[in-house]
């Protein structure tokens, strides 16, 4: 009977938008309710690092404001297509791109924010060995943003974490941070963040998830048993985590499900008992019974082992047929055989009498061979095939390193992630159709070749964007040991010989190239992918406000773009800046001499040649396009660049008109 509580309205609008600054406080009686973290919401808004910590329940670290702040930060940065390096370059909807995976979530903050169904990622494990990114957090927004738009050597943003300086947490959860803030934007409502992590982050990484997406967010994990190592003190640790957070709980309901392993084989086991001893049932569940036995607890088909029975209908378990509550159905069942009463359950019977007999009568009630026994339910296998996601999976680490040997001839990558068992967790949650699916780690390129798989099998059409830093695999040789130094070796070597540079985004490419040539007969999988890396901006830096420039200085301002980008450089940061799907076909055609550039049929017509004439005008115009953009320097006058507005508002007034 009271107006509606305004704050808390409003303390639910920022935390849709900002989910990380809504925690825990004390009221005035001391009770536990929600509240703003201001200090975090004025970081949110700021262009600079704020101080001022107050206790309350949060994880932190220390730099971790600064971890914020990056994330936030600008960069003059822009992703240049890479022709040559790409497989289908003008048809495929797919991405790769190499660089720093922080300043490529930030370019591709527009142009996919809420459009990636599923993001999976598998970061450093913090082992004491691995790399982390430097992200240089103790400057200031011109600083960073100065640092970010300079050309910087592709392994200066790795440095390893190592035992000598403690292995800090806290240099993994910056590192983890940023890219976690920026990520959550580019998932759809329903969307769902997958992550791989060892026990050494696996907490942090789930108070993170949970900090940066929402309280709800963590939905379980998954934890996978892929060693049998006994070489650590105190407990040996045999198993990785899958951890699962959804953006949303309301939009994703977890109605996943998978069918489970090992099916084929119990159908066939089963075809080939009822072959032998036709409709003895006692005798095949005898031999079904043995059969089990003979596959380890970590086989999928261990798991079905309770479907040891069958009648005409097919394999079944006989199930628990006890009432739910204590004598709620009491009544006399008598057995078909010996027709004396059976025994009942000591909570009654499941059903009510008419629909007990209803069962008996369908011969969907499994009895034992004489009265003495509890008469049980008959739960088919064939209508219990699918299942929620399991929380306990076995899987063999080395299967998905043969099979990533196999695919190149020889191993050159230490322990890849199953890309198989990703392919099924993609379809568990529920990516379909021509969602898009995004790794920020590529590493290997399993979770790319996973959506390639899933497309195969499921006649889909997902899409993939993968992006790796080009690590030097040379630096990581001289802290590789015992087999993965060989493998590393192999790396090297493999890539020397097709004349590519020695890093890990060169083994993913290739991975893609040689995953595309298996998939090439697929007409129903596009199997290729656009090749883009992160650069320096396009337009040359501009050192000087236009009121220090003296009259013979202006002839070399004139020109604003650097000499070494082509149309198809300033087409894509064009697309960036409009917010534009990457992936979109580009069409390319000479009018007039001058090259013209079309995207998504119309959605933007591009011409970026250094003599615009008004043929090329009129051309443009007449193609009425939703947004077209010209070279500003490609104008021989201001007037020429007045004329062709002109025409466009007669010709073509719904387009959007730009120049670079």
């Amino acid at each position: 009977m009271t107006s509606p509580d305004l704050t808390q309205a409003n303390i639910d609008k920022i935390n849709e938008l900002f989910p990380n600054v809504v925690t825990e406080s004390s009221d005035a009686g001391g009770k536990l309710v929600r509240a703003v973290d201001f200090d975090l919401l004025r970081q949110e808004l700021s262009d600079h690092i704020v101080e001022g910590p107050q206790e309350r329940y949060r994880l932190d670290w220390p730099g971790k404001r600064a971890a914020a702040f990056t994330a936030n930060a600008p960069i003059a940065k822009t992703l240049r297509p890479v022709r040559e390096e790409s497989v289908d370059f003008d048809t495929t909807r797919n991405l790769f791109i190499e660089g720093d995976n922080l300043e490529a979530l930030k370019l591709l903050q527009e142009s996919y924010l809420s459009k990636v169904k599923l993001i999976y990622i598998d970061p450093p494990y913090n082992t004491g060995n691995d790399f982390v990114y430097d992200d240089d957090f103790a400057e200031s927004s011109a600083e960073y943003l100065a640092r970010s738009g300079q050309s910087m050597e592709s392994g200066e943003r790795l440095v390893a974490n190592s035992e000598a300086n403690g292995r800090f947490h806290s240099d993994w959860l910056s590192m983890i941070y940023p890219r976690l803030k920026l990520a959550r934007n580019l998932l759809t409502d329903d969307g769902v963040l997958v992550v791989s992590i060892d026990e050494n982050e696996h907490a942090n990484l789930v108070r993170l998830g949970e900090e940066v997406l929402g309280d709800a967010s963590y939905v379980g994990e998954i934890v996978l048993k892929n060693s049998s190592k006994n070489d650590q003190a105190y407990v040996s640790i045999q198993h990785e985590y899958i951890v699962f957070f959804v953006k949303n709980r309301s939009a994703n309901g977890g109605d996943w499900g998978e069918k489970k392993e090992g099916l084929d084989k119990i159908y066939a086991a089963f075809d080939e008992f009822h072959r032998k001893h036709g409709n003895d049932w006692a005798a095949i569940n005898a031999e079904a019974k043995a059969w089990y036995k003979t596959f380890q607890a970590s086989d999928p088909v261990a798991g079905s082992r309770h479907y040891e029975w069958m009648d005409e209908r097919g394999i079944y378990f006989a199930s628990d047929i006890s009432g739910p509550n204590d004598s709620q159905y009491v009544y006399d069942v008598t057995h078909p055989v010996t027709g004396e009463v059976v025994k009942m359950p000591a909570s009654g019977w499941r059903y009510p009498k008419e629909e007990m007999f209803r069962r008996i009568s369908d011969s969907l009630v499994h009895f034992g061979d004489d009265h003495t026994s509890v008469p049980k339910n008959k739960t088919y296998l064939k209508n219990t095939e699918y299942q929620s996601l399991t929380s306990i999976r076995y899987a063999d680490g080395r299967a998905a390193s043969k099979r990533l040997a196999a695919l190149f001839g020889e191993k050159v990558f230490t322990n890849p992630k199953d890309e198989l068992l990703l392919r099924d967790i993609y379809r568990a949650v529920g990516v379909s159709g021509n969602d898009i699916v995004l790794d920020m780690f590529a590493g290997s390129g399993s979770a790319m070749q996973a959506v390639l798989e899933l497309n195969s099998t499921e006649s889909m059409s997902c899409r993939f964007i993968g992006i790796q830093v080009a690590e030097d695999l040379n630096e990581s040789l001289k802290t590789a040991k015992g087999a993965a130094k060989k493998i590393t070796m192999n790396a090297i070597r493999h890539l020397k010989c097709l004349g590519r540079p020695e890093t890990v985004a060169e083994i993913t490419k290739q991975r893609m190239r040689l995953s595309h040539e298996r998939f090439a007969g697929d007409l129903l999988a596009d199997s290729g992918f656009r090749a883009l890396r992160v650069d320096t901006s396009n337009l040359i830096d501009t050192l000087a406000v236009p009121d220090s420039l003296s009259q013979d200085m202006l002839s070399g301002a004139i020109n604003s773009v650097r000499p070494d980008r082509d149309t198809y450089d300033l087409l894509f940061q064009v697309l960036l800046d409009w917010a534009l799907d990457l992936s979109e076909p580009v069409v390319a055609e000479q009018v007039d001499g001058r090259e013209i550039l079309s995207v998504a049929e119309g959605a933007l017509v591009a011409c970026f040649s250094g003599d615009i004439n008004p043929t090329i005008i009129s051309e443009v115009a007449r193609r009425q396009p939703l947004r077209a953009v010209f070279l500003d320097s490609g104008f021989a006058t201001d007037a020429a660049r007045i004329n062709a507005e002109q025409v466009f508002r007669e010709v073509s007034p719904a387009t959007e008109v730009r120049t670079i």
